[in-house]
């Protein structure tokens, strides 16, 4: 079964992703924070990762970076999540290693049309 990581320091945001990837066929792990989500990557790698950029402890931006650097961590697609939607930052997480970027608020259409673009679905 694909697995997503979700990223998100608002437990809300968490649990609509959650649901929505649920239906969608995946299984869930969630992270509030990317020193979390980096933990949970070097226990097992998942399929995906929902990614937001603005968060305590470790940033999206610095995860990504460091997940990137991990043993086998070019494996999962990134697809960022968040309020930050200038050109800067999208291109700093291409840059990065982000498969694709989506703007926060998000619903399940949206979602499914990112996961197609990128072969998730």
């Amino acid at each position: 079964m694909k697995s997503c990581l979700i990223v998100d320091d608002s437990k809300v945001i968490r649990m609509v992703a959650r649901k929505i990837l649920q239906e969608l066929g995946f299984e869930t792990i969630e992270a509030a924070d990317g020193q979390q989500a980096l933990d949970e990557c070097i226990k097992e790698m998942p399929t995906v990762v929902l990614l937001d950029w603005n968060m305590p402890v470790m940033s999206g931006i610095e995860y990504l970076r460091e997940l990137r650097k991990q043993p086998g961590g070019d494996e999962p697609v990134v697809v960022f999540c968040t309020t930050e939607n200038d050109i800067e930052h999208i291109q700093e997480a291409i840059e990065a290693g982000a498969n694709e970027y989506i703007m926060k608020p998000f619903d399940s259409e949206i979602i499914q049309a990112k996961f197609s673009q990128v072969g998730l679905l």
